[in-house]
């Protein structure tokens, strides 16, 4: 396995240790010493773990893509002076 495999699989294993104190916190309360303690190993687990994906040797974040702005006012109609219609030819001359 690659290392952002095996980085992907210890982040599910978190997430499902983390739905399971949910579920402990429901049935035994969050209120005891136990379970706070419990709770704050867990969160230090997560943030190692996102240290550790940050410090991997050729493990990027997925990249949102540029956003491009299209503006709304009309294009300038010299644009096209030369250009030929699609599928029509230009305009001086006709179709076979």
């Amino acid at each position: 396995m690659s290392v952002h495999d095996e980085l992907t699989s210890v982040q599910r294993c978190l997430d499902d240790l983390f739905r399971s104190l949910g579920r402990l916190e429901q049935h035994l309360g969050g209120d005891g010493l136990e379970m706070r303690r419990v709770r704050a190993d867990a969160d230090h687990l997560r943030e190692s773990v996102a240290l550790l994906r940050d410090a991997a040797p050729g493990f990027e974040q997925p990249r949102r893509p540029e956003l491009v702005t299209i503006p709304d006012t009309p294009y300038d109609r010299t644009l096209w002076t030369d250009s030929d219609d699609e599928g029509l030819g230009a305009r001086d001359r006709h179709a076979p």
